[in-house]
């Protein structure tokens, strides 16, 4: 029999079933309408190759804003795709609709549509902020000149672009929008406890090095099916295994990433969600606890001769920072809780006035960029941000 609606947290089985027979085939471009799409391959110091992808509405010349750019930035596990979901009204679109005819998305290392999350390479989001990001501003400088460029950051994404910025890596950005997290990462006890234990448990104990929402699709009774069977034991809201283990890799919560409610069923069903937020590498946790420990976004390995560049402490250039940040989160923000109220406290210490906070009623850690009413309940406070600077 199919479960209750009611376990399933609200859901209609039915209408479950009939959206699973009408997947959203993997990185589509159904999303983008009335654009023209083009992609652009880079390559960092540290050598690895990304991509920027470029989505240009070039029949309103005379329209729009023809002096910004606006840059949008994924979390960890994600990719450019959270920005074009063809199943409601996207960041891209929306933006486009409201002026806005150039707008491109960063992959960078975390993103899903590359190999390395599974590959053990063991980066860091220094490394990140030291080799992405001033790579990926001088390939968009090479085709955008000096227009104004306003970035749109969420997740992981945010803090490694902050550090970047507040590092002097790069320069120049008009706006940033900060979703989620800041320089200051602060989570709940028992994801601190995971922050923890869970690289040394997972890398030595059971041998795996990454997580993965597909991990229910692997081969019966091993290592990585065993694992998401036990937790989906534990998460009995809804009846979606990569909602379960997206619940197990990031916060506390049931579900951690988002509020049920605001998802599309398209959105909230197997494959889509394992397309949207894909395998994690562990390594990244450690970083991210060493990060919760001291308070405020530090340094990996402060003896990294590579990253002498860096400073120790994050925030300690706050004060020369000219970029203003508007940070946003969920008040049901079950990943990084307050950490965008509490960095938004300390960066308007350092600069006061410059830097802004919204506090979004009903909406967790992703779902204000992903959600299904976010274009009515988010993205005008975007668009203002971005018009006003």
């Amino acid at each position: 029999m199919p479960p209750d609606p009611a376990v399933l947290g609200g859901f209609s089985w039915a209408k479950e079933v009939d959206h699973m027979e009408h997947r959203i085939p993997r990185f589509t471009l159904d999303g983008v309408r009335g654009a023209e799409v083009s992609v652009h391959p880079f390559a960092t110091e540290d050598e690895l190759g990304l991509t920027l992808t470029r989505y240009c509405r070039a029949d309103r010349p005379d329209e729009g804003s023809p002096d910004d750019v606006v840059l949008l930035i994924h979390g960890l596990t994600s990719s450019s795709d959270m920005f074009i979901m063809p199943e409601h009204t996207n960041l891209v679109g929306f933006l486009h609709d409201n002026g806005y005819d150039d707008v491109w998305a960063l992959d960078f290392r975390m993103s899903n549509r590359f190999p390395y999350n599974v590959e053990t390479r063991r980066h860091t989001l220094d490394d990140i902020a030291h080799f992405d990001y001033p790579a990926a501003l001088r390939e968009l400088r090479r085709h955008v000149g000096a227009r104004r460029i306003h970035v749109v950051a969420h997740c992981l994404g945010s803090v490694s672009f902050q550090m970047s910025l507040f590092a002097g890596m790069v320069d120049g950005i008009a706006s940033l929008v900060a979703n989620s997290v800041g320089l200051v990462p602060r989570v709940h006890p028992w994801a601190k406890v995971k922050l923890s234990l869970g690289p040394v448990l997972m890398e030595y104990g059971t041998g795996l090095s990454y997580l993965d929402p597909r991990f229910k699709d692997a081969p019966l009774l091993t290592r990585r099916w065993l694992l998401a069977k036990a937790v989906s034991a534990m998460h009995p809201e809804c009846a979606e295994p990569a909602c379960h283990m997206q619940s197990f890799m990031w916060g506390s919560g049931k579900p951690a990433m988002y509020r049920h409610g605001n998802l599309r069923p398209e959105t909230h069903v197997h494959e889509r969600l394992a397309d949207l937020n894909g395998a994690c590498d562990l390594h990244y946790y450690r970083h991210v606890h060493k990060m919760v420990a001291a308070g405020r976004a530090v340094k990996f390995d402060p003896a990294d001769p590579r990253h002498a560049d860096l400073p120790d402490d994050y925030l300690t250039g706050a004060a020369g920072v000219t970029t203003p940040i508007l940070y946003i989160t969920g008040d049901h923000n079950d990943v990084f809780t307050d950490s965008n109220i509490v960095c938004h406290e300390l960066v308007s210490r350092a600069a006061p006035g410059l830097h802004e906070l919204r506090i979004l009623p009903g909406y967790g850690h992703i779902d204000p960029l992903i959600g299904k009413d976010a274009h009515v309940d988010v993205f005008p406070h975007i668009l203002d941000f971005i018009k006003r600077h």
